[in-house]
């Protein structure tokens, strides 16, 4: 009789430990990210939780935090190397700091065109960049997008370098980016994101930079006058995740997370696609001055001479290479 109560027992447990599993296998991951749920950022959080939810079968939910929420860009990639955030969707001005060779991709003037940035993001150049990122505490799954960088302000219409000279313009902490504007002979004045609209609301700085993308879904037509179309810098975005989640995956989920990533990098390229050209008609039906006629050639030949130290620190091949990469 004991022997029975025993087998029934355990019987017993065993199918509740079937029941059981898959709701203790469900795991939440907190992603991040420094945008609008309805911006580029948002529509990748969205195409990477409908992926790895799709591929899973529910295993991994995603539950998004949006607008800085869980704080700027370096304390979310602090975050993720100590294990507190999961995932994010983040800037390279950000990731500068912490992985120094991602700051190749944010020399002014490099790339050419939205199809030559892909092109050197998607072949060996860019794949080695993600590469790095392992030894640094960091897991990089794939590049993302932002677009061209334009610049905002509320002093003047900007078509020339000397149209800039002394405005104080908002920045990424990022010293490629700050060397080559101080050149060009504007105050760059580096800032985290979420301070951006207070300092533009009250005068602390005149002007800021940022791809279309940013500039619609932050809505800074309230705040600025005059949009110049300088196309000065490439904009690349990654999605991470934490080595604290990804190391204990099996391998067969590994691939579903890097195909999660894809997909929110092909979802951010398609967002960019479409708002390059109907952002701009946006922002000008919402009263912003819209310079289309800058002159480019004259910013090329402004930042020209700031290039040996690029090369200095990232190599003249490698910055050669990127440039002639049809």
């Amino acid at each position: 009789m004991r022997a029975h109560w025993i087998k029934k027992a355990l019987a017993t447990s065993l199918l509740s430990a079937v029941v059981m599993a898959p709701a203790m296998a469900e795991q939440t991951l907190k992603m991040a990210y420094a945008l609008s749920k309805t911006s580029h950022y948002g529509v990748a959080a969205d195409a990477f939780e409908q992926s790895l939810g799709k591929s899973t079968s529910g295993q991994f939910k995603v539950q998004q935090f949006p607008n800085s929420a869980l704080g700027g860009e370096r304390e979310v990639i602090e975050g993720l190397q100590l294990g507190t955030i999961d995932a994010a969707v983040v800037s390279t001005g950000a990731t500068l700091n912490f992985v120094p060779e991602t700051g190749v991709i944010d020399i002014p003037f490099l790339f050419r065109d939205l199809d030559h940035a892909r092109k050197v993001l998607d072949g060996p150049i860019g794949q080695k960049l993600l590469a790095d990122f392992p030894a640094k505490g960091l897991i990089a799954l794939a590049w993302g997008e932002q677009g061209f960088r334009h610049l905002t302000n509320n002093v003047r219409a900007v078509k020339t370098p000397a149209d800039l000279k002394g405005l104080k313009i908002r920045t990424t902490e990022n010293p490629i980016h700050i060397t080559a504007f101080r050149k060009i002979g504007m105050l760059p004045t580096p800032m985290a994101w979420p301070e951006v609209a207070t300092a533009l609301q009250q005068g602390t700085i005149d002007g800021q930079e940022n791809p279309i993308s940013v500039i619609v879904s932050a809505k800074l037509s309230q705040m600025q006058k005059h949009l110049s179309l300088t196309a000065h810098v490439y904009g690349p975005a990654l999605i991470l995740v934490s080595p604290s989640v990804y190391e204990g995956l099996s391998d067969e989920d590994k691939a579903k997370f890097k195909e999660a990533g894809l997909a929110a990098a092909k979802a951010m390229r398609a967002f960019v696609d479409d708002v390059e050209t109907s952002g701009v008609e946006t922002l000008k039906k919402e009263g912003m001055q819209v310079q289309d006629k800058v002159d480019h050639d004259a910013f090329v030949k402004a930042v020209e001479p700031v290039y040996p130290e690029f090369y200095k620190k990232f190599g003249k091949e490698l910055v050669e290479s990127i440039r002639n990469t049809k």
